[in-house]
């Protein structure tokens, strides 16, 4: 495992106060004093607090992408690419809490990436849309209106990161059966 970079470590630590604060209300000299260095030395691995934010969400959602690409390209059944999707979700989630925050919180103040950050957020549940509505054309899930299906099914991954740091003994792949059985199962014909 390499060691991480001073940009990374300033970008850990300004997800944390963001998540802790809120984006708006942490300044450079708030990520200057909780790493312990002077607000000028930031600036000598970023550009501004726009740009962390940046690379803290535009990763992220990146991330989301490729997962969902991967599992809308696949062969497998409904209910194995839903089960997939609350995976990607739990294992993306539990490595980045802090991270989260920014994505489900921030979002509305990326400047020059927002329109970027809008579409692939769209693709994404276009693509989640998408495998739901041929699960119900395939009778694998029930007669439900799918936007509903979807909405309950991300409002609880989206939420993730809020309820994660309160499990000291937290085993992911346990977390994504057990989601998978509560979110699944309720819609499985």
């Amino acid at each position: 495992m390499k060691p991480i970079t001073r940009k990374e470590e300033i970008i850990r630590t300004a997800a944390k106060l963001f998540k802790d604060k809120g984006y708006s209300a942490v300044t450079m000299r708030d990520l200057a004093t909780s790493m312990g260095i002077k607000a000028s030395s930031l600036y000598n691995h970023i550009n501004s607090k726009q740009d962390i934010l940046k690379a803290i969400i535009i990763s992220l959602a990146e991330e989301f992408t490729a997962g969902m690409k991967l599992i809308q390209s696949s062969n497998d059944s409904c209910m194995s690419k839903l089960k997939a999707i609350i995976e990607l979700h739990v294992r993306i989630s539990s490595e980045n809490i802090y991270g989260m925050a920014s994505l489900n919180n921030d979002w509305m103040h990326l400047e020059d990436q927002l329109e970027y950050y809008l579409k692939l957020r769209q693709g994404y549940e276009d693509d989640f849309l998408k495998i739901i509505e041929n699960g119900k054309s395939n009778a694998e899930i029930k007669a439900a209106n799918p936007e509903i299906i979807m909405f309950s099914m991300l409002t609880t991954l989206r939420s993730l990161y809020l309820w994660i740091p309160k499990k000291e003994d937290l085993n992911a792949k346990d977390l994504a059966i057990n989601l998978s059985e509560v979110l699944i199962h309720g819609i499985n014909k």
